[in-house]
């Protein structure tokens, strides 16, 4: 929690400061944030790549206490904890003018992500869904290119200075493609227009695909993380009821995996009902040995 409180405090501090009259009168307590903040960040990041080798994922790996570090160190989780730092230290030790590195210092948010459970669950779903992904940016990619060469032909004639080449017509079939249309560039032709509206119609369903993946592969990880629940619970279930030790067991595990109480209260007492309608007759009520 004073990470998390940290983090969302720098975030806040990084954007103050960018207000120059903010800036000047509390140059002195951004400094002082900045140095406490860095010191903090560099001692958890220190201390993480120590304990590193205690993880389960690199414990059991056949290598030396150092390559596990360093491994751990190229991970994506803390190359974030270095880029959270670097900027900062840089400009405490470069005599070097690197003013422009405090907008990295932004980035700091993505740290949240080691605590986040919703932020877990999202980039599991880009893991999962990455090749499905890729695929449909390559076909988004070829489509903005057509998009480009189409209204290139078509437009380049009347308006050369807004279509005059192809790289120029990808802004237009960027934010065409997109949904977004921003209106500083468009087709006056007829025939750029009618192909317009084609493009319009082909990018409703084309931003459709990415989103929809993301969707369903984001609804997967919560059952999955739902059925892992179900699962300890019925590990931990003996002759239909749950003690005070158990109880705390599945509260850790329903932390770890992120879920409610809410779901976590249905699937236990799914599964004691599950496991009384084995122990107790359902014609006449009387336990069964």
């Amino acid at each position: 929690m004073l990470l998390i409180c940290i983090i969302l405090v720098n975030v806040v501090a990084i954007v103050l400061e960018s207000v120059p009259v903010i800036s000047q009168q509390y140059a002195l307590e951004f400094l002082v944030l900045e140095i406490a903040s860095v010191a903090i960040f560099s001692i958890e990041y220190i201390a993480r790549i120590w304990a590193s080798v205690d993880k389960s994922k690199y414990a059991s790996l056949p290598c030396s206490n150092t390559k596990k570090r360093l491994r751990y160190m190229i991970s994506p989780l803390a190359i974030i904890d270095l880029i959270a730092i670097l900027p900062s230290l840089m400009m405490f030790i470069t005599p070097l003018d690197l003013r422009f590195l405090r907008v990295l210092r932004l980035l700091r948010v993505f740290k949240l992500t080691r605590y986040s459970r919703a932020m877990q669950l999202l980039l599991q779903a880009f893991k999962d869904e990455s090749s499905s992904m890729l695929a449909a940016f390559f076909i988004m990619a070829v489509v903005l290119i057509l998009a480009s060469c189409g209204v290139y032909l078509l437009e380049h004639k009347v308006q050369p200075e807004k279509f005059g080449s192809i790289p120029a017509a990808m802004w237009w079939a960027m934010a065409t493609l997109t949904t977004v249309g921003y209106g500083d560039v468009v087709p006056i032709t007829a025939l750029g227009k009618l192909f317009g509206g084609i493009i319009t119609l082909v990018s409703m369903g084309m931003v459709a695909i990415p989103t929809g993946l993301l969707a369903s592969s984001f609804s997967e990880q919560i059952r999955k993380r739902r059925q892992a629940f179900a699962d300890a619970v019925h590990q931990e279930i003996q002759l239909g009821t749950l003690n005070t030790q158990q109880y705390e067991q599945l509260e850790l595990i329903r932390c770890k995996l992120g879920l409610s109480k809410l779901d976590a209260n249905k699937a236990i007492k799914a599964q004691l009902n599950a496991r009384n309608s084995h122990l107790f007759c359902k014609h006449c009520g009387q336990r069964q040995d």
